[in-house]
């Protein structure tokens, strides 16, 4: 049987709270896992190293997206495989991948779920697992404080999202595998692993995690107009069909901007930068995930949950 650790960030919280996760996990005969609490997800990558080092070779992740970034940065590239029990306030890894928000199903799929293998991005020297990007997303992230997070749930995003509607637009030019691909205004330059975005937005419709590749996109929507038609289009269609969008796919990328801009990575936000590389890491992270028929199941069940 695996060695299974813990990795949890204590101020999140789901059904009820880490000692049902604990029970849960004696449920299914896991009785004395490594347990590492943090209080801040910047401190999740120590604890996970430790874990390592202990011989962990299943890691559950309890916690929102920057702490699965967190933990993503460490567990890419060794032998041991990731669960994620989603505890954050988008969960947009756990969500694209399937992962149900619920501790007894969570931790049934991480111990009996398909071990999938799925690329990550790295950016200045970090890893991500769902989108990293610079411009408007980052302004909302950083806009957007936990508290915020935890009084108004997903609504914080729209509600920073109107705050940093205008913007001012930068210079911006992107070369990807090596070629100049754009060159011009943008108010977002966005890579992607997966296709959702916060608050409901289609950013990548046809991103698959494990195709070796990024989803490159450019925004140059400025102002309240132009934004409310591209995120319009992004929540009824597809936003490449803005004319306000360019995309593309790529394993590597060199962003140069005309001025230093904040930059965020899976929901955090980092500093500012005037330039910087992306790569893509093909199958560099083992993650449990939902079968075929499991998928299938959760989808099925999801309008009956939602008729309850």
């Amino acid at each position: 049987m695996s060695s299974v650790a813990v990795i949890a960030h204590s101020g999140k919280s789901l059904d009820g709270g880490l000692p049902e996760l604990r029970k849960a996990l004696k449920r299914n005969s896991v009785r004395d896992p490594i347990w590492r609490e943090v209080a801040k997800s910047r401190e999740a990558p120590e604890q996970v190293r430790h874990a390592l080092d202990q011989g962990a070779d299943l890691i559950f992740v309890w916690g929102g997206d920057g702490m699965v970034q967190r933990c993503v940065d460490v567990i890419a590239g060794t032998d041991a495989t990731m669960a994620i029990v989603p505890a954050g306030t988008e969960n947009l890894f756990a969500s694209n991948l399937g992962i149900p928000k619920h501790i007894d199903a969570a931790v049934k799929l991480g111990l009996s779920g398909e071990h999938r293998k799925l690329d990550v991005g790295r950016l200045n020297g970090e890893k991500f697992a769902v989108m990293a990007g610079v411009g408007f997303d980052a302004r909302v992230i950083h806009d957007t404080s936990p508290h915020m997070k935890h009084a108004l749930g997903r609504s914080a995003y729209v509600w920073a999202g109107a705050r940093n509607l205008r913007a001012k637009p930068f210079q911006a030019k992107v070369m990807v595998d090596g070629e100049e691909w754009y060159e011009g205004l943008a108010t977002l330059v966005l890579f992607g692993n997966v296709g959702n975005a916060f608050a409901g937005v289609k950013a990548f419709e046809d991103a698959q995690p494990d195709d070796g590749l990024l989803e490159i996109g450019v925004g140059t929507a400025d102002g309240v107009f132009q934004w409310g038609r591209t995120l319009a289009r992004s929540a009824l269609s597809s936003a490449k069909k803005s004319r306000f969008v360019h995309m593309t796919k790529g394993r590597s990328a060199e962003v140069k901007l005309s001025r230093k801009v904040l930059y965020e990575l899976d929901g955090g936000d980092r500093t500012e930068v005037k330039s910087f590389k992306v790569q893509v890491e093909p199958g560099a992270m083992t993650v449990c995930v939902p079968e075929p028929a499991q998928l299938a199941a959760l989808a099925g069940a999801a309008p009956k949950q939602a008729r309850a």
